[in-house]
């Protein structure tokens, strides 16, 4: 049972974590280069947000959108 629980340590600290260990000594050379794909995620949510809104604007300029405050059965 210890082989067991020493190999799921092994699988976490050697193998799923390398990638976070790789950025935590490279934030040591370069805090841009650490911070890359943070600046990434900012970029596709932003992008991500700016469609869904003109999404919504497309919908409520055709006046498709239903506002009836009915429209779930549960607000009845």
């Amino acid at each position: 049972m210890k082989a067991f629980f020493e190999g799921i340590q092994y699988l976490f600290v050697n193998i799923l974590f390398a990638p976070l260990d790789f950025l935590r000594r490279l934030e040591l050379i370069t805090w841009f280069g650490a911070n890359t794909i943070n600046w990434i995620f900012m970029i596709i949510c932003s992008a991500a947000i700016v469609y869904w809104i003109k999404q919504l604007r497309i919908f409520d300029d055709a006046g498709t959108e239903n506002q009836d405050t009915t429209a779930h059965s549960f607000l009845k």
